[in-house]
């Protein structure tokens, strides 16, 4: 069976019609069309595919991406999922005087849908649907500010409960135990995400399910109580086996 076909960009993502009217959303449904394509786990070389570029890039429809940064010996990475999109060819060169390295791994597999030039001509009829994309470049910009914020904090512990709370108001859900975060990402993806050593972050996870904040399952997380509750705890709580660490790669 053929990897690649065609979708309705509303169909796969209905929340970028949100500011249109009914009879432009319509329209927009039938028009704004992509192309499917499908990224198997491993290793994903972007610039071996004659896809990864075009007008806006990729919005991701499914899967698990890690991208993953280097510079001087030390690394730090970003989770992206559902909803995002993201372009994959952007040059190193600009970065001569200390170079920069990227990378990409697909952690689950996803499928992107190609929102190449043909895409940006016809949705140009529809101002709020591209500003709709546009908002999501925007978002994922903010949320990699935080994410650098994040690795500012002393604690280890606190950096992941954070990161965590994070990605469980992006791809979390409501059980009755808690919040489920249905991602398996290892300890050593967690470390890269904090700008942490794994050891420690292995240290940090522990003392958050001996507290009670958190519980690995099958499949991923269970996020318990409150998270600004849960942060006043930890601060107010000195006696733990977490040390301070300083913003390291993994």
């Amino acid at each position: 069976m053929d990897r690649r076909q065609i979708v309705s960009v509303l169909d796969i993502d209905p929340e970028l019609g949100e500011g249109l009217d009914a009879e432009s959303r319509a329209l927009a449904q039938r028009h704004a069309l992509a192309r499917l394509e499908r990224v198997e786990r491993g290793t994903w070389r972007p610039a071996e595919s004659d896809w990864a570029g075009g007008a806006f890039g990729l919005l991701l429809v499914d899967g698990l991406l890690l991208h993953e940064v280097a510079i001087a010996g030390r690394e730090t990475a970003e989770l992206l999922g559902p909803g995002d999109v993201l372009r994959t060819v952007e040059s190193d060169d600009e970065y001569e005087a200390v170079p920069v390295t990227s990378r990409w791994q697909v952690c689950e597999p996803v499928r992107v849908a190609v929102l190449d030039h043909r895409f940006a001509a016809v949705a140009g009829r529809w101002p709020a649907l591209l500003d709709a994309v546009v908002e999501r470049a925007i978002r994922r910009s903010k949320r990699l500010a935080v994410q650098l914020t994040v690795t500012r904090v002393t604690r280890v512990d606190e950096r992941l409960l954070i990161i965590l709370w994070q990605l469980a108001e992006r791809w979390g859900r409501v059980s009755s135990e808690g919040v489920r975060l249905p991602l398996a990402v290892t300890h050593d993806t967690l470390a890269r995400l904090v700008g942490a050593r794994r050891p420690s972050v292995t240290t940090a996870l522990g003392r958050l399910a001996r507290l009670g904040m958190i519980q690995r399952v099958r499949g991923g997380w269970v996020l318990f109580g409150d998270p600004q509750e849960q942060l006043a705890r930890l601060e107010s709580d000195r006696d733990g086996l977490d040390v301070p660490e300083q913003a390291v790669g993994a």
